[in-house]
């Protein structure tokens, strides 16, 4: 039995990564719609907008869905009991530690998994009582721990000392990402990057094109020395940011203007190494049915090689 299955409900493995302004309720009905879990953003700092667009969601789709509480950007704790008492069954958490968290939630009946970086971290979240972890590894978009570890180390060092249900994320955007992910003890897959850039994404086309356009090598790893670390596409202004090695503090001020007016110099457009992988705009449905299909058919094969016993 697939354990994240169990505890979401959902169709598919296959989880929206919370995207902040960005995973609202077109993107993540669209998902939840197509079998996926779709899952809203908080770390906007919106309160009031969030919590209208998860209300929203009950109107969009009859799937679950999920809400992500990204403790450090938490102003206070409105969104928390507005989840708590909204009816939402399965909520990430994220960015800090999510030991106080866990109580209310779970009084609340809602499943809680965390977003780790680290086998360190990994293990304090099951202490804590978690339900599941997120594993993010250094490919992935976004806020990243400075210390780069990528998903195909991060998932085996984790499911060494843990048996908790893991989601992967970071690196993946298609079947043959979330076979490997599943060959080192994930039960589901996360995507960001390649949902941010899918035709129900709300953003500019100009961001998506930019993710289609860009190579393998075509993101910066910004900000080691400090805080936030973030994974973003390469563009004049990030170019500049990583050669000083530091982010000006006004760096966000123009995510917007980036994300909805498609000024791609505004701020810095968050994105993962699979921005090298994608070159095509596709609908949310068809990526996961793509997805779920090549995923089956490379676990065909292998199945097919383990019982001969061979290498194929």
């Amino acid at each position: 039995m697939n354990r994240f299955l169990a505890h979401t409900g959902a169709r598919y493995p296959i989880v929206q990564a919370p995207m902040g302004w960005i995973a609202r309720s077109q993107l993540a009905s669209a998902v939840c719609e197509a079998g996926g879990l779709g899952v809203i953003e908080t770390s906007s700092g919106e309160t009031e907008n969030c919590q209208a667009e998860i209300l929203k969601m009950k109107t969009l789709t009859s799937a679950p869905f999920g809400v992500n509480l990204p403790i450090m950007f938490l102003k206070n704790d409105a969104i928390l009991q507005f989840i708590c008492e909204s009816g939402v069954k399965f909520v990430t958490t994220s960015a800090g530690s999510p030991a106080k968290f866990i109580a209310p939630l779970k009084a609340a009946g809602i499943v809680v998994y965390h977003a780790v970086p680290t086998v360190d971290a990994a293990l304090k979240c099951v202490e804590a009582g978690i339900d599941g972890l997120v594993v993010e590894g250094a490919e992935g978009g976004g806020f990243k721990n400075p210390e780069e570890v990528s998903t195909l180390v991060l998932l085996q060092a984790i499911r060494r000392v843990t048996d908790v249900p893991l989601v992967a994320a970071g690196g993946i955007c298609d079947g043959k990402g979330m076979a490997a992910a599943f060959a080192l003890g994930a039960e589901a897959v996360q995507m960001g990057t390649r949902f941010v850039s899918c035709a129900e994404s709300p953003v500019h086309h100009n961001y998506k094109q930019a993710i289609l356009d860009a190579k393998e090598t075509g993101t910066y790893v910004l900000n080691k020395k400090a805080s936030p670390c973030i994974r973003a596409l390469k563009t004049e202004r990030t170019a500049a940011i990583y050669e000083a090695g530091i982010m000006p503090p006004d760096t966000f001020k123009g995510i917007l203007d980036l994300y909805f007016g498609g000024d791609m110099e505004a701020a810095v457009g968050l994105a993962g190494q699979t921005s090298g992988l994608i070159d095509e705009i596709k609908s949310a449905r068809d990526i996961i049915e793509e997805t779920v299909a090549e995923f089956h058919a490379i676990a065909g094969r292998m199945g097919a090689i383990a019982a001969a016993q061979n290498f194929g």
